[in-house]
């Protein structure tokens, strides 16, 4: 079962709690591993026992996502907001400087945190703020489509479709490249958090104006993308390493836009790769 942690964050209206749900695997040096809008942290599962046999990995519940709760009443959920309670739950853990790996918003809290130094190398998995703003207004307009999908469905017809491959295409081909290969219970359980993330329309909401412009010079970043990735279109990489010269860019042959189900071999050795940077 995950576990969850509380602890003080400062607002605007003062001193605020927050309660984040994780998962933490392994031994090693820490890796955070973050989730992309309306997921949960069992995206990261066919990854997750692979990186912890060389990683302490801590897959976390974004705020309002999973069953981490909503952030207090009066904060938002703008990068200047989350990246320092990501922070914060680091520092209740113990944990100092992890290294980070997202996918997706969770890709773009990872450049930010790596922008403000709070992580040792960083792992972006199709990343979001690469976009035209006609590719935002896409990806913004199919995500609010399967959020409404899901709400519209009934539990029994979710759980229906998903003991089909042809069920499991209809409800995550969006996201998968092989929707297939997704289990009946994951493709039940991430349809249910996406209907009930709480943070889901004031994360899109405070990704409005959002573009990634500035270098990270300060550690090791891996972008990679997915050939298949149908959300956020593969170019949005090429122009991530124009804005990241440093950066190491990443092809994911037939991989869709999350594509840890896709190819779980290969990104566990692209995060693995991108973590070993900051060492050597």
């Amino acid at each position: 079962m995950p576990a969850e942690i509380s602890f003080p964050v400062e607002s605007p209206g003062g001193r605020r709690t927050v309660t984040i749900a994780y998962e933490r695997r392994g031994r090693g040096e820490p890796l955070l591993l973050l989730h992309g809008i309306g997921h949960h942290w069992q995206a990261w599962e066919p990854v997750l026992d692979v990186l912890a046999t060389e990683r302490d990995v801590i897959a976390v519940d974004l705020p309002g996502f999973g069953t981490s709760p909503a952030l207090p009443e009066g904060y938002g959920y703008e990068l200047g907001t989350v990246v320092p309670v990501l922070g914060a739950f680091c520092a209740a853990l113990g944990v100092e400087r992890p290294h980070v790996a997202g996918n997706s918003l969770g890709g773009l809290l990872a450049l930010e945190l790596g922008r403000e130094k709070l992580v040792r190398s960083v792992t972006a998995l199709s990343p979001a703020g690469f976009w035209s703003e006609a590719e935002r207004r896409y990806a913004f307009t199919t995500l609010r489509a399967m959020r409404g999908a899901a709400l519209a469905m009934p539990v029994p017809l979710i759980e229906r479709l998903s003991r089909s491959a042809a069920g499991r295409t209809a409800l995550t081909s969006t996201i998968y490249a092989r929707p297939g290969r997704r289990s009946p219970e994951a493709a039940v359980a991430e349809t249910l958090a996406l209907r009930t993330a709480t943070g889901f329309h004031q994360t899109l909401a405070a990704g409005r104006n959002v573009l990634f412009t500035d270098d990270v010079p300060a550690v090791p970043v891996t972008v990679a993308w997915g050939t298949r990735d149908r959300l956020l279109l593969r170019r949005q990489g090429v122009r991530a390493k124009r804005a990241l010269p440093g950066a190491r860019l990443v092809r994911l042959p037939g991989c869709g836009h999350v594509p840890m189900n896709d190819d779980p071999a290969l990104v566990s050795r692209v995060i693995l790769d991108g973590s070993s940077r900051a060492t050597a």
